[in-house]
């Protein structure tokens, strides 16, 4: 399931990560630590909603 940035639009897509912030491909999105934020605006976790 991917999760869009309610803030900008980013998507995260678990089968892609965010490698540039050491999120692994194949990293559900609850497993993402609670400290991560939107690469594009650095809103926190709490600001995804599912696609």
């Amino acid at each position: 399931m991917k999760y869009v940035c309610t803030a900008c639009g980013y998507e995260y897509d678990p089968a892609i990560g965010d490698p540039d912030n050491g999120i692994a491909p194949g990293t559900a999105f609850e497993d993402i630590p609670e400290d991560w934020v939107c690469p594009l605006c650095g809103v926190g976790k709490d600001m995804f909603e599912p696609v």
